[in-house]
């Protein structure tokens, strides 16, 4: 729904193919997006990656899954700048997703293969669920 949704609102009319198992991919002029269990995509399936936009799926992640994610979209990937949305806060005040992903997390996920800047940490307005504080941070990861 949340695809379809960006394609209308950005005035395209997608493509929308099977790849897989459980893969759509839905393809509109210089935009391809994968709807599907991103550990069963492949380097090859996938192609040449630009970039990647991470709004929502590693703070979904729980923190035993994190590293092999960050692994497998690196592979997958090419090793593609990304753009990087986390939240932080007390994780024992609330049950996740979204999950709190510390710095310190993005630096031991990222930090081998890529140049990691902070561009922005803003608080969250009027927190998460029910109120609990909690910092958006933004950052961009440039492949070294």
């Amino acid at each position: 729904m949340a695809v379809e949704q960006l394609f209308s609102e950005i005035g395209l009319t997608p493509q929308i193919s099977n790849m897989a198992p459980n893969m759509q991919c839905f393809k509109a002029k210089n935009l391809n997006i994968f709807v599907g269990d991103i550990f069963t995509l492949s380097r090859a399936l996938l192609g040449n990656v630009q970039a990647i936009y991470d709004r929502a799926a590693l703070v979904a992640l729980p923190p035993v899954m994190r590293a092999t994610y960050a692994e497998n979209l690196m592979d997958i990937s090419g090793k593609a700048e990304q753009l990087l949305v986390t939240l932080e806060y007390d994780q024992s005040c609330i049950a996740g997703p979204p999950f709190s992903v510390p710095r310190q997390d993005i630096h031991r996920y990222y930090g081998a293969e890529y140049a990691i800047n902070c561009l922005e940490s803003t608080a969250v307005t009027g927190g998460l669920k029910g109120g609990v504080p909690a910092t958006e941070n933004v950052w961009v990861l440039k492949p070294e």
